[in-house]
């Protein structure tokens, strides 16, 4: 532990940020999931409707820089690409 004041308030801080980008890191795994759970499910207009709400989420995220946008792209565009498969 750190002994300097400047340093546990830094490691108090690092701490707080790790847990807020964590939970926002799981809040982008449930969109995709669920995107991909409507996929498997077959229906094409649902999963549609899953991908716009998810596409909010992956966006938002990747506009606070917890994933970079190419990453927030890729998740989009795959997941695009899957649905529009769908028969």
């Amino acid at each position: 532990m750190a002994n300097i004041a400047s340093a546990r308030k830094r490691a108090r801080q690092s701490e707080k940020r790790r847990q807020h980008n964590a939970s926002l890191r799981s809040e982008l795994r449930s969109a995709v999931k669920r995107v991909k759970k409507a996929i498997e499910a077959g229906d094409k207009a649902a999963a549609r409707g899953v991908l716009q709400q998810a596409s909010s989420v992956i966006d938002s995220i990747a506009d606070k820089n917890i994933i970079h946008k190419n990453k927030a792209a890729r998740h989009k565009s795959r997941l695009a690409a899957a649905i529009k498969a769908l028969p």
